[in-house]
């Protein structure tokens, strides 16, 4: 699949024209079930999200979004934040339904982003919004690459930096948060 059919479809979209939705979802939907799959991977068993429920919600969230779609890395983005997005807000109504809103701090890595406890993920997710207020680039990198799964050169691409800067946001970005979480814990 090549950027300028789901471009075009998206403009299409966000221009209101209705049948551009109908023939956008084809063409995205296995790419939107595979980053459900990786956002519900390794969750906790008995979780009350499937892939399936997570990507519907995400898409009503995403059909609903005043978002100018720049190009198809740039709506994956936004659908990977909005599946992240709607996994923390439920980690953090259990965590606080169940533990009395205590959060306990974590270290980054691949298999903490794809699942873990619900506090794991409210802690993770507190330190990239701070990440943000300080560097929103870098906390930019860390969402694409942990959260939509993209490689250094889909990110490269998308935010509009070489692949070299990619890489070295990403491991101060990795250093940074790592920091904030051991002083919260």
């Amino acid at each position: 699949m090549t950027d300028a059919p789901v471009t075009v479809l998206l403009r299409a979209w966000q221009a209101g024209e209705a049948s551009a939705l109908d023939r956008l979802m084809p063409v995205v939907y296995a790419e939107l079930y595979r980053l459900a799959m990786a956002r519900m991977h390794g969750e906790r068993s008995g979780h009350t999200w499937s892939p399936t429920e997570l990507l519907s919600e995400a898409f009503l969230r995403l059909s609903g979004a005043r978002t100018d779609f720049q190009d198809r890395a740039h709506f994956f983005a936004v659908a990977a934040r909005i599946m992240r997005r709607i996994l923390v807000d439920h980690a953090r109504a259990s965590a606080a339904q169940k533990r009395g809103g205590r959060v306990r701090a974590v270290t980054l890595d691949e298999q903490l982003i794809g699942g873990g406890r619900p506090e794991q993920l409210v802690a993770l997710d507190d330190a990239l919004a701070a990440l943000a207020d300080v560097d929103a680039r870098k906390a930019e990198v860390v969402e694409l690459r942990y959260f939509a799964g993209m490689t250094q050169q889909e990110i490269a691409q998308a935010v509009g930096v070489h692949v070299n800067t990619v890489a070295r946001d990403l491991r101060l970005a990795e250093a940074w948060i790592h920091r904030q979480l051991l002083e919260a814990d």
